[in-house]
């Protein structure tokens, strides 16, 4: 898959601007089809009030190209959020972690820790997990990139959280303090659906009109 040069635009000033990375030599080689990019894709589309535009970029376990592919998305392309599959595992080209960490301004390690609780509720090999969030500014712009699992039952309870058969939330999700966390970088206003993932935003943040738009 090849990145646009020109920086994306916003078809509406609160419209989310999205990097999907999948990360595997196979898939990256044809042996496969990937399933990392479609899943982020449907979960977003689902979770989301307001459509993102997307930019999807498929790499094999390289960790120069890993790096120079986020800094592509954020620095060119603008956008604000980057998620990443696969490539987090102990395997020795498993170097996803390294290669974000690389283009990284700051840490955010709630992410990954949040990530291996939920797994840990499935599989205690999730202790294997290495995944990392950072934030990656530049003079006029700064981006959350988060590595997410490999497998797309993973993705998608990773990101929306576990519930229970009445619905109540039982181990939130890392994605109900994604729009938040964007709304402090400078980025747009985002809005989810309330079933899928609710966002939290102190009462303070929350803007009374949003909805209206």
């Amino acid at each position: 898959m090849s990145l646009p040069q020109a920086p994306l635009v916003r078809q509406h000033p609160d419209q989310l601007l999205v990097g999907l990375v999948s990360i595997s030599d196979r898939a990256a080689s044809g042996t496969y089809e990937d399933q990392g990019i479609p899943a982020l894709q449907s979960w977003l589309d689902g979770a989301l009030t307001r459509a993102p535009q997307v930019a999807a970029r498929l790499v094999p376990d390289e960790p120069e190209q890993i790096s120079a592919t986020l800094v592509h998305l954020v620095d060119v392309l603008g956008c604000d959020l980057v998620l990443t599959t696969g490539g987090t595992g102990p395997a020795r080209r498993d170097l996803t972690p390294e290669a974000t960490l690389a283009v990284a301004t700051r840490e955010m390690p709630g992410f990954g820790e949040q990530m291996r609780q939920i797994s840990l509720k499935f599989v205690p090999t999730a202790i294997l997990s290495r995944q990392v969030a950072v934030i990656r500014e530049t003079a006029d712009h700064a981006a959350l990139i988060i590595n997410l699992p490999g497998q797309p039952k993973a993705i998608k309870e990773t990101l929306e959280g576990l519930k229970g058969p009445d619905g109540q939330v039982l181990t939130a999700g890392i994605f109900a303090a994604v729009p938040y966390c964007i709304d402090l970088i400078g980025g747009p206003y985002i809005e989810t659906r309330e079933d899928i993932v609710k966002a939290f935003r102190p009462k303070s943040a929350i803007r009374p009109t949003a909805r209206t738009n």
